[in-house]
């Protein structure tokens, strides 16, 4: 409608349907109040696990932002881009997901972010000393992961 390109649609008859946003939980609500979609950092090498996890992820409305190497969720996280949760696998090529957390907690902007470690290798005493919020083990925690994320963001 700028600058009268869409008059056409002015004139178009039928009912306006207006697609509502999503928000932190398809299932979760925050009264009236309107809130940014929540975008999510994943770090997981292995592409069959990744994009299995992004798929229920983005289905409960979520956006993520899916990296396969330690060092380009690294430069990442570094950016001013915003990301209200992280998710990180310990074994990722070139920086482990361990250092990963322990980088993000140095710095400023992500000092209070979630961040989940999420793992097959048992790291759970290492990543919480890292700073992880939760460490959830691969394969069985998986069913863990949209109750655990919900619990973070409500914080």
């Amino acid at each position: 409608m700028l600058n009268g390109d869409a008059h056409h649609l002015l004139e178009a008859k039928g009912e306006l349907r207006i697609r509502p946003l999503p928000y932190f939980s398809k299932t979760g609500t925050r009264g009236n109040i309107p809130q940014m979609a929540l975008t999510i950092l994943y770090a997981e090498d292995h592409k069959v696990v990744a994009e299995a996890v992004r798929d229920t992820l983005e289905a409960e409305g979520w956006r993520v932002v899916l990296c396969y190497d330690g060092a380009v969720a690294l430069k990442r996280m570094a950016s001013e881009a915003s990301y209200g949760l992280l998710i990180f696998d310990n074994h990722l090529p070139n920086i482990n997901g361990l250092e990963l957390v322990r980088y993000a907690r140095r710095l400023p902007h992500r000092q209070r972010t979630p961040i989940i470690v999420l793992s097959a290798s048992e790291a759970s005493a290492e990543a919480r000393e890292a700073g992880a919020d939760v460490f959830l083990r691969k394969p069985q925690d998986v069913g863990l992961l949209i109750e655990t994320v919900n619990k973070l963001v409500k914080r």
